[in-house]
């Protein structure tokens, strides 16, 4: 898996699971973790929730 932010090489652990987050070592962008439509294992940029302030 390739960083789409700086192209670096991102690993995943072999017990990765669908819906968990991973982070490129290198400039620290976070990925999805999702099955593709061919049923692989794949990373997508993860949604950034805002926070919520009370407004």
């Amino acid at each position: 898996m390739k960083c789409v932010e700086c192209d670096a090489s991102i690993k995943l652990p072999s017990d990765v699971l669908e819906g968990e987050i991973v982070t490129c070592q290198d400039c620290g962008a976070s990925y999805e973790v999702y099955r593709n439509e061919r049923g692989e294992v794949d990373i997508r940029p993860a949604k950034v929730e805002g926070e919520d302030w009370g407004e």
